[in-house]
């Protein structure tokens, strides 16, 4: 018994040392860990920030040049008809959105659906809107009714919700 009383005379500390010394260890390598983690954070933020804030811009560009009433003004021509200028607009909003497809990388999926919509409503809107007017019909009738359609709506339309959404998501970077 007394051996064993002399044997935890000597273990008992070294365990205590041992332990304290293996805590201490764990929590400085812990620490150390997470300010490497944090600092190739940064680091990759560095980099990646103004990749995601020219991708906002990009996807801003495209809400403003897939609008109606901007596309409007690109692709409308003189003589041209209903179907015609339908058709152009169908392919120039295609198009611009197809262009852009990429950007969906850097930015949440959220937005991306949202920016989306935006574009298929568009979409639905100029199909909506054409086939109540006669296909060989001056094209200032449908742009003239899609601006009507624009009015009515307040000017209140996805592309322009798609904007909010984009300066909301580029808001939260800093």
């Amino acid at each position: 018994m007394e051996q064993i009383l002399e044997i935890l005379k000597y273990v008992l500390p070294a365990a205590i040392v041992f332990a304290t010394a293996y805590f201490l260890l764990k929590s400085h390598l812990d620490n150390r860990l997470a300010l490497e983690r944090l600092r190739m954070r940064n680091d990759s933020m560095k980099l990646t920030l103004p990749i995601r804030l020219q991708a906002y811009e990009r996807l801003t560009l495209l809400c403003e040049r897939a609008s109606i009433q901007n596309t409007l003004l690109r692709v409308r021509m003189p003589e041209m008809n209903v179907g015609e200028l339908r058709g152009a607009l169908l392919l120039a909003i295609s198009q611009e959105f197809e262009h852009n497809t990429s950007q969906q990388l850097y930015v949440s999926e959220t937005l991306w659906k949202i920016i989306s919509l935006a574009k298929n409503d568009t979409l639905a809107l100029v199909a909506n809107i054409a086939p109540e007017l006669n296909k060989t019909d001056d094209a200032d009738l449908l742009a003239s009714a899609l601006m009507q359609e624009l009015e009515s709506r307040a000017f209140d339309t996805s592309m322009q919700r798609a904007l909010m959404a984009i300066r909301t998501e580029a808001g939260q970077l800093f």
